[in-house]
């Protein structure tokens, strides 16, 4: 009896010491990103506001043009990256600013028209970026079919999708082992971006070591949040509604201390701005598009693998059907579920970082934006089936995109959820999902 007392007390407090180095490590994150010039020498990126924009001649992007913006004391200039595009980040919104484009740096056979004015005023209202652009030439008005404009945005929907389908297939994995809607999901993947922006800018590493690091830490912090807060819980008895109930709480206390550390602005990881890919017709990609539909395509191939052959992966599945036989037949359930909880939260740190690329922006509230996708998703897919959430996931993704050929886009998400309603009055489901799960 004092045995199993004194190891129930060692695992109490061996939890307690893992949240406590999560919450520890989580606390230096958040205050590296809100102090990033006690990483390092400040640098203009890490200032909270930014004066932004293009150039163009006769529709076509101007490379390499400078762009200076004085405004006070201070004076920051940009180059036009190959899509035109530039941005000076400033220290503060509080004084006008002068925005010039230097005529003597544009590329040789660019010219502006007579009359073009290259200096611009600019005042920043409420939001935390202000845009000006300078045209140089109008464009030529060209227009585009209508199977032009359907393979173009299909091929978006899918890159959307499969970003989607890496938040999803956690989720679903999360719900199927414990029976848990998430809804805290959504900063688990603000959390990964804010994670890669951490590694990228306040430590300033590269961004192809800032994104692993940032998917390693991300599946640490759900290995901390089961460990002190979710298998407490368990172990109690709480009941699934419960345990939503605090998962809702999580949710609004987690992105309000991401608010309240980085702000309300949007921050670009480095490296978002790339060429697009010539010689695709009319679809529109960018490198970056094509490295991010890549690495989703590899993770997910690499997750079905893990799942499928593996032993903790045949485990998983067996909790997954039945938590009560998996564990009459010798299976740790526990272990189970703490494995995946940590890579349900590798996959949404990871989505959260494409996710970055593809809106484009890192924002405090970003992850809650998608959350209600990722539920239709898992639910047009079949609860708790890994496999119906990557399916739901691409159909919702493909819906969300090709839908702006008929509404507006404001209004694209709706037409994904309409679509969810009436396939699951057919099949409620999912479909993927057995019969037996519902109800």
């Amino acid at each position: 009896m004092t045995t199993t007392r004194s190891v129930r007390a060692r695992n109490r407090w061996r939890r307690a010491l893992v949240a406590l180095i999560a919450g520890v490590f989580s606390g230096a994150l958040l205050f590296g990103l809100a102090n990033p010039a006690m990483a390092g020498t400040q640098d203009p990126e890490d200032f909270p506001f930014a004066v932004q924009g293009n150039v163009r001649a006769a529709g076509e992007p101007v490379e390499g043009a400078t762009v200076v913006v004085t405004g006070g004391e201070y004076t920051g200039e940009a180059e036009t990256a190959a899509n035109g595009s530039w941005r000076v980040p400033v220290p503060t919104k509080d004084v006008p600013y002068t925005v010039e484009l230097v005529e003597d740096s544009l590329p040789d056979g660019v010219s502006a028209p007579d009359g073009f004015e290259f200096t611009q005023e600019v005042e920043f209202g409420a939001t935390s970026n202000v845009t000006r652009n300078f045209t140089l030439g109008a464009a030529e008005r060209t227009t585009t079919s209508f199977f032009d404009q359907f393979l173009s945005r299909a091929v978006n929907g899918l890159n959307f999708g499969l970003m989607l389908a890496l938040a999803a297939i956690g989720a679903s994995l999360v719900f199927g082992t414990t029976g848990l809607s998430n809804f805290a999901h959504g900063e688990m993947v603000t959390f990964g971006a804010l994670a890669a922006l951490f590694f990228s800018v306040a430590v300033d590493m590269p961004i192809w070591i800032a994104i692993p690091l940032a998917v390693i830490v991300s599946g640490l912090f759900g290995f901390g949040m089961d460990a002190g807060l979710w298998r407490p819980l368990r172990r109690k008895g709480i009941g699934t509604v419960q345990l939503m109930i605090v998962s809702i709480g999580l949710s609004l206390a987690l992105r309000y201390v991401f608010q309240m550390f980085v702000g309300g602005g949007t921050v670009n990881l480095p490296g978002g701005a790339s060429a697009t890919i010539p010689g695709l017709g009319p679809i529109r990609l960018t490198v970056t598009d094509l490295i991010s539909m890549g690495v989703s395509i590899v993770v997910i191939v690499a997750f079905a693998f893990w799942l499928m052959r593996t032993r903790i992966g045949r485990a998983t599945r067996a909790v997954s059907d039945n938590p009560s036989l998996a564990a009459a037949s010798g299976i740790d359930v526990d272990n189970v579920v703490r494995i995946v909880w940590i890579m349900a939260a590798a996959l949404a740190g990871l989505s959260g970082v494409l996710w970055a690329y593809f809106r484009p922006g890192i924002k405090w509230d970003m992850g809650t934006s998608i959350l209600l996708l990722v539920f239709a998703a898992i639910t047009l897919g079949g609860l708790g089936t890994a496999f119906g959430a990557l399916v739901g996931a691409i159909i919702v993704g493909l819906l969300v995109e090709v839908s702006t050929l008929w509404i507006p886009s404001d209004l694209k998400y709706v037409g994904a959820l309409v679509v969810l309603i009436v396939i699951l009055l057919f099949r409620p489901q999912g479909l993927l999902g057995r019969r037996e799960r519902i109800g």
